[in-house]
């Protein structure tokens, strides 16, 4: 039996159709959903969300969220998403190196504030580049 997963960002679907497997980034770390997975809800990290449809993975940046899973359907509700596939390689390693430098000049002494915008960014950008197929 198949899963229904569903991943939804405020302006968009980008997944919803059925899928084995799904490997999501939950805030206390990889979660592996399967078919008769017992009720959950779970909030999601920003990060790699992987879903296994057709012995293929599809990889999916995500920037945080919340899963539901119920009776074999997976609801995924997040604050923005892509597919890996959409992603440019180029600019998501540009825009990961540059990540990097503002982390580590905001570790240097910037405001508790601008080395939290800085984690976020840095979040951001290694997930973009993970989803496109990129190493960090």
């Amino acid at each position: 039996m198949a899963l229904t997963v569903r991943v939804i960002a405020p302006d968009k679907t980008v997944w919803d159709s059925s899928a084995e497997e799904v490997i999501l980034p939950s805030t206390t770390g990889q979660l592996g959903i399967l078919s008769g997975h017992a009720p959950l809800l779970t909030a999601l990290e920003t990060g790699v969300l992987r879903v296994r449809s057709d012995k293929n993975w599809v990889p999916i940046a995500i920037m945080g969220g919340f899963a539901e899973v119920e009776k074999n359907e997976v609801t995924i509700l997040v604050n923005a998403a892509e597919r890996g596939e959409s992603i440019d390689l180029d600019a998501a390693r540009t825009a990961y190196t540059e990540a990097e430098a503002k982390f580590a000049q905001a570790d240097q002494g910037d405001s508790r504030q601008g080395k939290l915008q800085a984690t976020q960014a840095l979040k951001r950008a290694r997930a973009r580049l993970q989803a496109a197929g990129g190493q960090v």
